[in-house]
Order: structure tokens, then sequence, then C-alpha cells
């Protein structure tokens, strides 16, 4: 539930602030918080689909993102960071989630680490294709790689027969450091351009 209001509210604030109307902003509210879970389930074909079963993820999406839609200003001078927050927990949470979802199906750990980063890129290319932006992870920002280091995390320490509170707590926090402080610091990857090095000799 942590990672679903997360993204939830990551949706609704990027539509919002791209002046979508109620229902505009319920939708792009859901694909970002099940968008994620739904591609991985149906890659696992794991039956039926989480939200179809359990009605209150569908419940929770919706007050939160009517919640935000009455009090969120979309010209906030904090749009962007709130943006990223919600996006950083929902990172973390999801990608955990996903890493566990796909273990209990007897996955290998590659690609148990890809349904995990699956799980929470999926919802968010489909909110900023909606909302016309780039979507994130194409950027140079540091985002997959701190999932994929979270699950590095996961994976030491599930080895090392740690408790799995522990591993699940450590999992998380790591996440979330990592891309708060690329966030804070301003960290991405260099370009890669080798035609524009030529001519520049």
């Amino acid at each position: 539930m942590i990672g679903i209001v997360a993204c939830s509210v990551s949706g609704t604030i990027l539509a919002k602030h791209k002046n979508f109307d109620v229902f505009g902003c319920l939708l792009v509210s859901m694909v970002t918080a099940i968008g994620g879970g739904t591609v991985r389930d149906v890659i696992l074909d794991r039956h039926p689909l989480f939200w179809m079963v359990d009605m209150n993820y569908l419940m929770v999406i919706t007050v939160t993102s009517i919640l935000f839609q009455v009090f969120f200003h979309p010209e906030s001078r904090h749009v962007d960071w709130f943006l990223k927050l919600s996006d950083t927990i929902g990172l973390s949470a999801f990608t955990l989630i996903g890493i566990k979802v796909a273990l209990s199906m007897g996955t290998n750990i590659p690609v148990a680490l890809l349904l995990g980063v699956i799980t929470i890129i999926v919802g968010g290319i489909i909110r900023d294709m909606i909302c016309n932006e780039i979507p994130l992870v194409l950027q140079q920002e540091i985002y997959i790689t701190a999932a994929l280091f979270g699950g590095g995390v996961f994976f030491i320490m599930r080895a090392l027969d740690m408790p799995s509170w522990l591993i699940d707590i450590c999992t998380m926090l790591s996440i979330f450091t990592l891309r708060m402080l690329a966030i804070r610091y301003d960290w991405k990857f260099p370009e890669i351009d080798l035609v524009a090095r030529r001519k520049h000799r």
C-alpha cells in the first residue's frame, strides 16, 4: 500500500500540473500505481491480477488521488520535488515487491531483478506518455540503477541469511537513499557522443 499511495500521488501531481480534470487525474494515478504490477503478473502468468481480487487497491488509489486534487495546488513551487519524492518512495517499495513476487514464482535472480524494475518503471512510463512528458527512466536520471543497487543489497543480505524484515528495510532504504542523493546532488549518467567528439577534434 505504501507503493500504491506513493505512485498514486506522483501520477495525480503530474496530471494536476498538466490541468487534467478529475477523471483524467484518476486515470493517470491508476495506471501509475498498478501498471507495472499488472505487466509483471502477466509476464509471470500470475492470475487473477492483484487489483482485481482486492478492491482495496483501487479504493486507496481513488481516495489518494481525490485528496491530492483537492489540497494540492498545481502551481506550487514544490511540484517537482513532491513528484520526485513520491516517485522515489514508489521506486523503493515496488522494486522490493516485484523481486519478492518474482522469487515466489520460482524465477532466478536476474529475472527477479528485471521484474522488480518492470514493476516500477512501466507505470511511470505510461504516466509520462499520457502527460506528454519524456519518460523519466529514458533520461540521464539515476533511477533504474537505484533499483538494481537495491536489488543487489536484497540478494546479498538474503545470501547471508539475514532476517526478512531487515532485508526489506535495508533494500528500500538503499534505493531511497541513492535516488534522493542523486536528486540532491544532480547525479546523472554522461552522454556517449562519439560523433560530436570526432567533429570537435
